[in-house]
């Protein structure tokens, strides 16, 4: 890859276009999970490239390329999830898109699983921007928290610290203790 970027920095146009189709499933990966919408996602990836095109110049090749590409990623996410904050609407679940029950399961605790699933899902989607960027780059990328501080352009101390309220807030929602008073994410 690295001399991909070198081409790419040099002007070559096909060395740019190959780093796209190398990274492109990713990127549209990390911003469909911080945007938790296709549409943003594929906004958010468009975006960010078009960004990382215009910035190639100013890669310092202190970190990887995809490294690089995944803070834009989420800063572009992050803009995003901002602006379309005040304009939130859910849609209703398409009841033909049942997931097919697998024969060595229970249906019962498959059930509960999905449902677990989606409760999750949504206590992510509810986290703010912050939060959910750094839960999301840990517990689904396995980012190590240095990765995950030069990503956001955060310190490490940050990350961990921004990683454990995000934690801490998922489980008061998904699993809140006893006595325990259910805080709004």
């Amino acid at each position: 890859m690295d001399d991909l970027v070198r081409r790419a920095v040099d002007g070559e146009r096909e060395a740019f276009d190959e780093m796209v189709r190398r990274t492109h499933r990713d990127a549209y990966g990390l911003a469909l999970r911080l945007t938790s919408d296709e549409e943003d996602a594929r906004d958010v990836v468009q975006d960010a490239y078009l960004r990382a095109y215009r910035s190639l110049d100013r890669f310092r090749g202190d970190a990887q390329f995809s490294t690089w590409l995944y803070r834009i990623v989420a800063n572009c996410a992050s803009t995003a999830t901002g602006r379309r904050a005040r304009h939130r609407h859910e849609e209703l679940p398409d009841e033909s898109a049942v997931a097919e029950l697998r024969p060595d399961f229970d249906p019962v605790i498959q059930a509960d699983v999905a449902e677990l699933r989606d409760e999750l899902d949504d206590a992510i989607r509810d986290l703010p921007p912050r939060l959910r960027a750094v839960v999301v780059l840990r517990d689904v990328y396995d980012m190590p928290h240095d990765a995950i501080a030069a990503e956001l352009g955060i310190s490490v101390s940050a990350a961990k610290v921004r990683l454990h309220r995000a934690r801490r807030r998922l489980r008061e929602r998904v699993f809140p203790l006893p006595g325990e008073e259910l805080h709004a994410i």
